[in-house]
């Protein structure tokens, strides 16, 4: 029988394929992490290693100051940052770091993509705010990811010059916020070349965004 921490290593490893399939990637750049429930811990993709040699084996299990815990490669270099992010919000179950094109190119303007979209409302809830520049390799970026995020609805940030972070409860909804910002950074960019976007109303970003977290999909049945 699978640990939790194998079933996590195969759902992280699993995941990345998402990141090439949605175009967020290219390269080696990006990464995806989890925490482990109910544990100090977390997964993480190796530095520097190829979209198709990742497997769960080669996941690297670390503590959340980012000391490996077991591995036999070196964790990403954004390591740190994720850590980071688990340490001071404690209800985020994983993190998320794409260049996605679009997203990245109003990261590089430092300006937030605005909620005119209704898919927008849905998921973000709000504006994708800009997070502050900031050097990789330590906890700098974190510290920025927290600042931006912490008692914000988006569960997404735009780092200034750098490129998208999001957190979710898990993988699955860390990697499904990475997708829907590239794709209404995407739209939001294509408005503005026909002329400036509509705002929508806050009221109704507010009834939007609650429908969606709350009422929208399958329900449990009632028994």
């Amino acid at each position: 029988m699978s640990s939790p921490i194998d079933l996590l290593r195969r759902q992280v490893s699993d995941l990345h394929q998402e990141l090439v399939r949605y175009g967020l990637v290219v390269w080696t750049a990006g990464n995806i992490s989890a925490r482990v429930p109910g544990e100090d811990l977390m997964v993480i993709k190796p530095s520097g290693v190829s979209y198709d040699e990742l497997t769960p084996r080669n996941m690297i299990l670390c503590d959340l100051d980012g000391k490996v815990v077991e591995g036999d490669q070196s964790p990403s270099s954004d390591t740190a940052a994720h850590a980071y992010v688990y340490r001071h919000i404690p209800e985020v179950g994983a993190v998320v770091h794409t260049h996605s094109t679009y997203a990245s190119a109003w990261a590089a303007r430092g300006e937030a993509v605005p909620c005119v979209l209704t898919a927008m409302a849905d998921e973000f809830g709000a504006e994708i705010p800009v997070g502050p520049f900031a050097l990789i390799g330590d906890d700098s970026i974190g510290r920025g990811i927290v600042e931006t995020l912490r008692g914000h609805r988006s569960p997404a940030v735009l780092m200034k010059s750098h490129g998208v972070f999001t957190i979710g409860k898990d993988a699955k909804a860390a990697v499904k916020a990475a997708v829907m910002c590239e794709d209404v950074a995407r739209t939001v960019h294509i408005s503005r070349q026909l002329g400036e976007p509509l705002p929508i109303a806050q009221d109704d970003i507010d009834r939007l965004n609650h429908r969606y977290q709350n009422v929208y999909g399958q329900q449990p049945a009632a028994r």
